[in-house]
């Protein structure tokens, strides 16, 4: 099997998992290599994402690693043996490589789960919106990227119109809400979606109002995307080059945590469109 040049956010993962496996066997790479007759490099490049593994060497692994969680090797085989080669591909060497795995993310996703301060959440932006988003980014973006970073957005809406979409949940600050990143009219449209939208059954919108008592909040936002298995979940963190692919347990933990309690403080579904109409009509 050919090595791979730059290996995607769910290949980077999947090397990941069978990596921690296998030192949570106490296993070597030299062992692991023996086990399959192939060459320790081998085993590397597996572990680096850097090539694919088959399913009968990943089940074979497994077993030899003691792992009995059936159900998290079956999300392992699945991840090996996809073939997708999902709508993000045309954007491939036109925008930056982040951009495509958070596309690719999202499509395999159970859930998806946002908390948003200062923005109004990607998946429920107007094209208009977007633009006057994307447009404030420090270095300017090109023209020509700036509209394929917009249509890019908009595309990425389909994951709300599959057959039987994944549950999507956000969590908004009224400050979000309220922040103009262009003129009032887009500002209304963009209140206008978010209602829109929140009336699918899908599709939950929370707001966390100015006018609460002892919040302290995060005041960062929170992006989780669910996995086949809960140990397959993804948290996205801002990184100072982009977005950072966070699967460690430990900060997983801390997100969910974090989700759970500003979705606590928050005002219900019905109050929360009622805040949002309001905030609509003052404009």
């Amino acid at each position: 099997m050919s090595t791979r040049r730059e290996p995607t956010a769910r290949q980077m993962r999947l090397a990941v998992e069978l990596r921690r496996l296998r030192d949570a066997a106490g296993i070597s790479a030299r062992e692991a290599a023996a086990m399959l007759g192939v060459s320790s490099v081998q085993i590397s490049q597996i572990e680096s994402g850097l090539s694919g593994v088959s399913e009968v060497r990943l089940r074979r692994l497994a077993s030899n690693y003691a792992c009995t969680d059936d159900g998290l090797v079956d999300a392992l085989v699945a991840m090996a043996t996809d073939r997708t080669r999902g709508w993000w591909e045309e954007y491939r060497g036109l925008l930056p490589t982040p951009f495509l795995d958070i596309a690719e993310l999202e499509h395999h996703s159970t859930y998806r789960r946002d908390v948003e301060f200062l923005i109004v959440p990607g998946l429920l932006q107007t094209d208009a919106y977007a633009r006057a988003a994307f447009s404030s980014r420090i270095p300017e973006v090109p023209p020509e990227e700036l509209e394929l970073r917009v249509r890019h957005r908009m595309q990425r809406k389909v994951i709300f119109e599959a057959p039987a979409p994944a549950p999507y949940e956000a969590v908004i600050h009224e400050a979000a809400l309220r922040i103009r990143v262009s003129d009032r009219s887009v500002a209304r449209a963009q209140l206008a979606r978010v209602l829109e939208l929140s009336e699918a059954d899908h599709i939950s919108v929370r707001v966390i109002p100015f006018d609460l008592d002892c919040f302290g909040g995060t005041w960062s936002s929170v992006m989780l995307a669910g996995g086949a298995v809960p140990k397959l979940d993804t948290a996205l963190g801002d990184a100072p080059h982009g977005t950072a692919f966070i699967d460690s347990e430990a900060q997983l933990g801390v997100f969910r945590t974090l989700f759970r309690r500003v979705e606590a403080v928050s005002l219900d579904l019905e109050r929360s469109r009622d805040f949002i109409h309001g905030l609509a009509k003052e404009l």
